[in-house]
């Protein structure tokens, strides 16, 4: 029974010491060898473009995204908004279609879903009376850079390039302990996806700014996000999601734990398919680095959850048997302590907030488990007030 239980303890370890350690050193130590592969833009490719947003009770900010548009740097006549209401019932709807009859020479439409059943479906549903080449989403809380369509759409330079995102900048990372957390761990996601996409594909990406060809577009089931379901439907495909960080979306992080903890919760709903999504993707003589990069990005980060309490249990277990199991124990407890005593003291030392944010993140795993159990998950989100 020892050695399972030591086997479990150092596998436990592996795998939290990958997901945030081991795995972004050493995709910067392979980026060595790709630095002279760079980004390739076309500005001189300007299709026809839909920009969705999907909004579901937005009246607070649904009119500032409306006017940020307008404001892009692209040919009016190539660009249409496509506005997909999920089934709001508050002044969205309304407010989307005064701005139309104050914009007639403008290409601008509201498509109303009539039963709320997520974002992706109501995507799903409105992209449906598309008629253009490209389709550029976005969130109703994000204002878009003036050049970000030109950016996203610039990179499109191949066939074999399916799926382009941007840059998310979070604009309050100073507001609050949760935001500026978000953003530290934001910052160092966004080299890791940007190493990724210039060696091979990236492994997820972004709701705030996106784009695909719209031939390309596939109705995935409401449940899944575009952020994670799309990249890797394309990798499967043997064809690429990349990113470029010059096309840049703003919007605000949580300020609060709540709001964080809950964005969370939604981001994990699906969180045991994502683990082993699909055994092909493990063939690495078939998907190359992408199989490297989606087992460290992703596979190893959505075993957090349980792997942090086998370690802990399996460490409780043997830690007699050696002063190494002894001060690994003590140091997982000093862990857990310090991230009590933030949630107590609200300290400003860095540390304590960190050790509180990284539970917080493998808490809301946990969360998202016991819901995926209880038959609970839902495609819905409830929008944070403080990102608005």
């Amino acid at each position: 029974m020892e050695p399972l239980i030591i086997t479990v303890f150092y596998i436990s370890c592996f795998i939290i010491f990958w997901a945030m350690i081991g795995y972004p050193i050493s995709l910067k130590l392979i980026g060595k060898f790709y630095k002279t592969r760079q980004l390739i833009k076309d500005y001189s490719h300007q299709p026809t473009v839909t920009i969705m947003v999907v909004a579901h009770n937005e009246e607070k900010v649904i009119l500032e995204k409306l006017n940020n548009l307008l404001q892009l740097d692209y040919p009016q006549e190539k660009m249409e908004i496509l506005v997909s209401s999920d089934n709001s019932t508050d002044r969205t709807n309304e407010v989307v279609r005064q701005f139309i009859e104050e914009h007639k020479n403008k290409k601008i439409r509201l498509f109303e879903v009539k039963e709320r059943k997520g974002k992706t479906n109501a995507q799903n549903e409105a992209q449906k009376t598309v008629t253009t080449e490209y389709l550029v989403m976005t969130d109703a809380n994000s204002l878009m850079d003036k050049k970000a369509v030109k950016e996203l759409l610039a990179a499109f330079t191949s066939i074999e390039i399916a799926y382009v995102t941007g840059k998310l900048s979070i604009v309050n990372q100073d507001a609050s302990d949760v935001s500026s957390s978000e953003g530290r761990y934001w910052q160092s996601d966004l080299a890791i996806r940007e190493l990724e996409g210039r060696i091979q594909t990236i492994t997820a990406g972004n709701g705030a700014i996106y784009a695909c060809r719209t031939n390309d577009y596939y109705d995935f089931d409401p449940i899944q996000c575009h952020d994670s379901a799309m990249p890797l439907f394309f990798a499967l495909q043997g064809k690429r999601a990349i990113c470029n960080h010059d096309a840049i979306a703003y919007e605000k992080a949580g300020e609060n734990i709540e709001d964080e903890f809950g964005r969370k919760v939604r981001m994990n709903r699906v969180i045991l398919k994502h683990i082993f999504p699909n055994i092909r993707i493990f063939n690495f003589f078939k998907f190359n680095w992408f199989s490297y990069f989606y087992f460290g990005h992703r596979t190893c980060r959505y075993l957090l959850w349980i792997s942090h309490l086998s370690v802990f249990i399996a460490n409780a277990c043997i830690v007699q048997q050696s002063w190494f199991y002894t001060m690994a124990f003590i140091g997982q407890l000093a862990f857990y302590v310090l991230a009590i005593i933030q949630v107590i003291a609200k300290t400003k030392i860095k540390a304590f907030v960190l050790f509180f944010y990284y539970c917080v993140t493998v808490a809301a795993q946990w969360v998202g488990i016991y819901k995926i159990f209880l038959g609970k998950t839902t495609p819905f989100w409830e929008k944070a007030q403080s990102t608005r």
